[in-house]
């Protein structure tokens, strides 16, 4: 008994078709189905494997696009005003990231320019007041030496020389006048006994002088008798009168 080989042909494996996943279709999506055109495939030809495939064009929302963020961002906060600097010592410390230079040169030119606070009224008066007291009281000293105490008159002493006149002679009647010493004028008239007197007279007194002589030159002439008086009217300071005497003879 002969042994028969088996000649049957081994069906041809065919080879893994790769698998294509398409994205559902929707109504406004079209569907292309693709396969033979005419005529039978032959037996002996395997189908092809595209021959059920079927294409699908998708319309543009339909495309995978990355998927959205949906991470909620919280809105950041207003920034709080600045916290204000503390002054210390002059210096002013600034917190955050600083003023920008545009910022500054801004600022320089917009902002007025700022003048040192005015010291308390009080310590200006404090300040000031020694000295303009000690100017009011050398401004007071001198207007006392100079204008506070005028001349002042003490004592009055008239003397006549000679006291006996002769013929055609001249009597010459001194009044001595004392003073305090102090700067001023002296007003004075001369009376005589024959009913004539003088102007007001001044005798002006400088600082230290103390005693003032005043003259009364009186002139007879011919023969006679006479008794003569002299008087001698301080006007000011105060009111004096002093008198002084002699005698005419002339036989």
């Amino acid at each position: 008994m002969t042994a028969q080989s088996d000649n049957t042909p081994t069906p041809a494996v065919q080879a893994e078709e790769p698998t294509r996943a398409l994205a559902p279709a929707d109504a406004h999506s079209t569907t292309l189905h693709l396969g033979p055109t005419e005529g039978h495939v032959p037996d002996h030809q395997p189908s092809s494997p595209d021959s059920e495939y079927s294409a699908t064009v998708l319309a543009s929302h339909w495309i995978q696009r990355p998927a959205t963020d949906d991470t909620l961002v919280e809105p950041v906060p207003a920034s709080a005003s600045p916290t204000r600097p503390d002054r210390v010592e002059g210096s002013v410390l600034r917190f955050g990231p600083g003023v920008t230079a545009a910022v500054a040169h801004r600022t320089v030119q917009t902002l007025p320019a700022t003048s040192s606070a005015p010291a308390p009224a009080g310590r200006r008066l404090r300040k000031n007041a020694l000295p303009t007291l000690l100017v009011v009281a050398l401004l007071v000293f001198l207007a006392w030496q100079r204008f506070g105490q005028s001349v002042a008159v003490t004592q009055v002493a008239v003397t006549a020389r000679p006291t006996v006149l002769g013929c055609d002679g001249t009597a010459d009647i001194v009044a001595l006048v004392t003073t305090n010493g102090r700067p001023g004028t002296l007003s004075y008239r001369w009376v005589r006994s024959d009913g004539t007197a003088s102007d007001v007279l001044h005798e002006v007194m400088v600082r230290g002088e103390r005693h003032a002589r005043l003259h009364l030159r009186w002139t007879y002439q011919g023969p006679g008798h006479r008794a003569a008086r002299a008087e001698l009217h301080i006007l000011s300071p105060g009111h004096r009168t002093t008198a002084a005497h002699f005698s005419y003879d002339c036989p």
